[in-house]
Formats: structure tokens, C-alpha cells, sequence
């Protein structure tokens, strides 16, 4: 059985952590951590959770929580500024995943805005496909974010257990839809992903999915807006008469802060590159807007007899980002070519996210990093004769996969437009969450890792 948490395919991972003496701190007590910052239980989502309940029950004993109320059970991964490991919180029966990163290590490299910003990030999430932060924390050596655990590995392992190493049609409309629905969202916190690839995606005891990894995100303002579905549709490219145009998968919200930095380089060494946040705090503003020519009657909002309900636009259009992040076989054309990007890059990966897991493989891999960026440029789509997909899967990639991103699908609508495609006629987005997911995976058997030290209280040994 697989449990691996997020451990990077070799040749499209980026980096490898040091967690040296990782081992050794993990017994000191909760005294010397220099820092507690508990993530707010109020999640609507995640009402009746036994581990926030597992982790309040901890602070309100000890007042706050460290790296030794925790038991280290298994290494599940490595990404490039950390290693998350399953941990037993002890003495509640609770499991979770930590990311630990080594602050030397983060310093040494330059990454300690990227740490930042993920744990940031994670602070502002409420979203049933994307990552609940429960506890964060850090000791002398260590940051520590403290998440749920995913069963079912990431899809890039599940994809490879697949007949042939690729999906369904159907399983992936199941995945893709959980990710749009938590794409939107994220889009409208002003937060751009930058690196959704199926190692990302994580698989939930249940089967939903769970996207994971924000230390490559853009922070950046954006301004929900509400506009007449009529007044939006001219234009497209690529079909509307499927199903679905409903909202889904967002709540609003904001949050200050964000990371600092500046331009990013344009070169292309063979292994990713450092990533340079924006410094620009996400705002919320919804705002409504009618068509131009009717702006007098309250029925334009309201019960839409015979007409459309309205559509949210979430899209962060004016953000612009010279960083050069990534994943090589998932990098944009703007992002190689060092033109400037913003949320369209997003759409780009969605694109070549169906495309891998319809067809098993990336459609611009090339024999090496360099040949694959040069295909991404200046290369066609084409679409192998085997496996066979549908016309409409083939329609919607087309139009993620534009190299001009003006002209990509999605590029002003956002995930409005993307749902409204025939690709996803019949998903109802509102009930998404309670579908029948293609793959469950088999219950683990937390009892292996059971010892004396996993039931007993945290030692109160001061260091």
C-alpha cells in the first residue's frame, strides 16, 4: 500500500531536504519552541474534526504546542525546502502530516520567503480540497507546519497503478473538477498556485483530493466581481452549452502580508529555480456590475425567470511576476520566454494536468530540460492516437494549452468559463464534494506504529 505524502518524481521533483538531527529534536519539549502559532479552529468545512478537537484539547493543557507532543512515525516525502513526515500527536490517537524545513538550510539557499509565504497562505485556507493548517511552530532549528494526513498518496503514483498509467475520461473529470473548484477559490484570495502537477495532488481517505505545496504561490490583489453571464459570453472560443455554469468552491476572504521580493532571473539552468514572491497583500472587494445598456432593474439580480443567474469573476488579471518557477514539463510559454506572468499560468498547468492524466505523459517532454522548455515555446499540441479521448477533452486542452496567454480559455472568466465547458456537462458543482470518487483508498493500520511512547502523555522534561 502506498503512503507516501507528497515525494517528488525524480525528474520533476525540486530538490532534496536536509533533516539531519530531526530525530534528536523531536524529544525536546515543548519549551523549546521559540514560537507557537496555533491555525484558528473555526473551519466550516471541518465542523466536528477529532483533530482540531485533539489539538485543542493539548493547548488548553500545556498552553501551547511543540515538536514534542508529537511522535515521528515515517519520512512520507521531500520537496525542495522540506520533508513531511506522519506524526502522532501523543496521547490523543490523532495522526497528521508535519512539513519540517531546516531554517540553516532555507537561509543558505534564499528560501526563507518561501516558507513564509506557504505558511501564510495556509493560515487564510478554508476549502474542502485544499489543505487545513492546524498547528504551526518552530524549535531552534526547525519550522513546522502541522496538516492533515492523505492516505491515498499523490495522483502521479495512483496514475501509474492505472491500466496503461493513465486514467479514465471519467476519473479524470472527477479529479479536474476538484482541482478547478479549489483553483477559483485560491484565484479569488488573489493567490496564483504556479505548480500544479499530479505529485501535488494529494488523495484523501475518503478519495476527494487535496492540493498541497504553496511555497512557489503568488500573493496579489484581485476584485471578485459579479457580472451578467449575458454580458460575458461573446467572444469564447471554445463552447458554453454544457453544464454546470453554477458558482462553487469559494467563500471569500482576504489576508495581509505576503512575502517580499523582486524580479526574477530569466535564465534556464537544468534544475527549478528559486522562487521571488510579490509583496502585495490580497484584497477582497466583490463589486456588481450589470451590462452597460441595463443598470435599472433589481430583477437583473434577481429571481432570473428565463434568464441566467450572474457570474462570478475571481480571475487576478493585472498581476505580473518575472519569477521563473516551476516544474519544466509544466512551465508556461510567458514563464520561459520572461514576458511576465499572472493567473493564466494556472490554466496552462490545468491544460497540461488533463493531458497527463488522460494520455500518461506531459505533451511537451522532451530528451532533456532544455528541449522540453524549447518544445513549450515553440512547438504545436498534438495528441498521440492512443489512448483514444474525446473530442471535447481534446477541446478543452486546446484551449488551456494557447501559448498566447490573452488568448487561453479562462484568461478573464476564470473557472466560470472552464465549468461551462462541454468537457464538464453534468457535473454539478455545487454537490462535487459528494460525489463517488473513482479510487478509495485501503484504511492504514495506524497500530503498526504503535509503541509505548504513542499513549502515554508528552513528557513534561524540560531542556
Amino acid at each position: 500500500m502506498n503512503h507516501h505524502y507528497n515525494t517528488n518524481h525524480p525528474t520533476r521533483g525540486r530538490g532534496h531536504q536536509n533533516d539531519n538531527n530531526l530525530h534528536n529534536d523531536s524529544h525536546e519539549s515543548s519549551s523549546s519552541s521559540s514560537s507557537s502559532n496555533v491555525a484558528p479552529s473555526f473551519r466550516p468545512h471541518t465542523g466536528g474534526d477529532v483533530r482540531w478537537e485533539a489539538i485543542n484539547s493539548v493547548i488548553s493543557r500545556d498552553r501551547e504546542i511543540g515538536l514534542s507532543h508529537f511522535k515521528l512515525l515515517k519520512r512520507l516525502g521531500y520537496g525542495d525546502i522540506g520533508s513531511v513526515y506522519l506524526v502522532e500527536l501523543r496521547g490523543t490517537n490523532a495522526f497528521f502530516a508535519m512539513k519540517v524545513m531546516d531554517k540553516a538550510s532555507l537561509a543558505s539557499r534564499n528560501k526563507l520567503l518561501r516558507a513564509q509565504t506557504e505558511r501564510e497562505i495556509l493560515g487564510l485556507l478554508d476549502h474542502p480540497f485544499l489543505p487545513t493548517l492546524y498547528s504551526y511552530f518552530e524549535t531552534d532549528k526547525f519550522y513546522c507546519l502541522v496538516m492533515e494526513f492523505c492516505s491515498g498518496g499523490n495522483l502521479h503514483t495512483l496514475r501509474q497503478k492505472q491500466p496503461n498509467k493513465h486514467f479514465t475520461e471519467d476519473a479524470t473529470r472527477f479529479f479536474a473538477s476538484e482541482i478547478l473548484l479549489a483553483l477559483e477559490y485560491l484565484h479569488m484570495l488573489g493567490i496564483v498556485y504556479r505548480d500544479l502537477k499530479p505529485e501535488n495532488v494529494l488523495v484523501r481517505d475518503e478519495g476527494h483530493i487535496m492540493l498541497s505545496d504553496f511555497d512557489l504561490s503568488l500573493r496579489c490583489s484581485v476584485n471578485p466581481t459579479l457580472v451578467k453571464s449575458s454580458s460575458v459570453h461573446s467572444g469564447n472560443h471554445l463552447g458554453a452549452n454544457g453544464g454546470g455554469g453554477g458558482g462553487g468552491g469559494g467563500g471569500g476572504g482576504g489576508g495581509g502580508g505576503g512575502g517580499g521580493g523582486g524580479g526574477g532571473s530569466g535564465m534556464m539552468d537544468d534544475d527549478n529555480v528559486p522562487v521571488q514572491t510579490s509583496n502585495q497583500a490580497s484584497n477582497f472587494f466583490p463589486r456588481i456590475l450589470p451590462s452597460k445598456k441595463n443598470r435599472k432593474s433589481k430583477s437583473d439580480f434577481g429571481l432570473f425567470v428565463g434568464g441566467s443567474l450572474p457570474e462570478l469573476m475571481a480571475e487576478p488579471t493585472n498581476v505580473r511576476s518575472m519569477s521563473f518557477v516551476g516544474t519544466h514539463e509544466y512551465l508556461a510559454p510567458e514563464i520561459i520566454r520572461g514576458e511576465g506572468h499572472g493567473s493564466a499560468v494556472d490554466w496552462w498547468t490545468f491544460g497540461i494536468f488533463l493531458y497527463e492524466l488522460l494520455h500518461g505523459t506531459t505533451p511537451f517532454k522532451g530528451q532533456g530540460n532544455r528541449a522540453t522548455l524549447f518544445n513549450v515555446v515553440g512547438q504545436p499540441l498534438r495528441f498521440p492516437d492512443s489512448p483514444q479521448v474525446s473530442h471535447m477533452a481534446r477541446d478543452l486542452i486546446k484551449g488551456l494549452l494557447v501559448k498566447e496567454p490573452q488568448k487561453r480559455i479562462a484568461y478573464r472568466r476564470g473557472a466560470t468559463e472552464i465549468k461551462q465547458h462541454p468537457f464538464f456537462e453534468g457535473v454539478n458543482w455545487a454537490l462535487v464534494r459528494s460525489a463517488h470518487p473513482p479510487h478509495v483508498p485501503d484504511p492504514i493500520d495506524f497500530s503498526q506504529f504503535a509503541s509505548k511512547d504513542s499513549t502515554g502523555s508528552h513528557s513534561s522534561e524540560k531542556k
